[in-house]
């Protein structure tokens, strides 16, 4: 049995409701986060926290909480459930009003809710054998720096990849590649990594942030900038990474080979040093 957090309490997954008023449910209106759990220890927690209250105070909406009560209700959340590797969902809508209405008031108080699923695992042949993707145009809002709940754009991008045969569509944004429908986006080329730079078009990502840090400490060069979709065809590699799918090799981008094909010699070095990491700094007391 699942058991979330809701509005202060703690109660199974089937007994969760809320308000049809409440603005997160009309308007989309709200944020939220996702945090990889190992062996029952959140991975940059921090870091995800920082995200969050900076999305909250971007949609100018009041953290409901500080730091030590979040942990205090992800702890509690992790402890309440099953499995040792969990998803944690953190969403924060403005909350409930009276009227349906475009505005808001600023003394409406947050609905909260912190949710663990099961951590997905990454089938061993995406590691092994790459994956699928294709390009689409980027149709999403203006600031998704945000992440913001209303991801409708996101989801119909997605399934247009999946009904591709694609596990992921790299979003093309004014010829420019901003980042895939639900991660961002790597290019390699000639050794060099190329990524596009943490602006209002894209979520500047945590595990992108480790990943920078991995690149720093190996003194590989890294380049912020959105690379043209006509260079994605001379990609040496191509990968992508998320909180839940870490880092993954594209091995085909509109039914093309990426470089040789297979997964390269540069991801396979960022993809070990990013399992090291995760060893070293995974922790819950290392992460705050």
């Amino acid at each position: 049995m699942t058991i979330l957090y809701l509005n202060g309490q703690y109660c199974p997954l089937e007994k969760a409701t809320i308000s049809v008023l409440d603005r997160g449910f009309l308007f989309g209106d709200g944020v939220y986060e996702v945090i990889p759990v190992y062996q029952r220890q959140c991975y940059q927690l921090l870091p995800h926290l920082e995200r969050l209250a900076n999305s909250l105070k971007e949609i100018d909406c009041k953290n409901p909480y500080t730091v030590t009560q979040w942990t205090t209700i992800i702890d509690n959340v992790i402890a309440q459930n099953e499995q040792d590797n969990q998803t944690i969902y953190c969403q924060v809508s403005r909350g409930i009003e009276a009227n349906r209405l475009h505005t808001y008031q600023s003394t409406t108080k947050a609905s909260v809710m912190v949710m663990s699923q099961p951590l997905p695992t990454i089938p061993v042949q995406q590691h092994q054998q790459g994956i699928k993707a294709i390009t689409l145009t980027d149709t999403r809002w203006q600031r998704c720096d945000i992440k913001a709940i209303s991801l409708l754009a996101n989801c119909l991008l997605k399934q247009k990849a999946y009904n591709a045969g694609a596990t992921e569509a790299l979003l093309i944004r004014d010829g420019k590649v901003t980042e895939g429908a639900a991660s961002n986006v790597y290019v390699v080329l000639n050794d060099v990594i190329y990524t596009a730079p943490a602006n209002q078009f894209i979520l500047a990502g945590i595990t992108r942030q480790v990943l920078l840090t991995i690149a720093a400490q190996k003194k590989w060069p890294v380049k912020l900038q959105a690379i043209e979709k006509a260079q994605l065809l001379q990609a040496q590699e191509i990968w992508i990474s998320s909180s839940t799918k870490e880092i993954l090799p594209v091995t085909v981008l509109d039914n093309k080979p990426v470089g040789e094909g297979k997964p390269g010699p540069i991801w396979r070095q960022f993809y070990q040093a990013y399992q090291q990491q995760k060893s070293i700094t995974g922790s819950v007391k290392d992460g705050r």
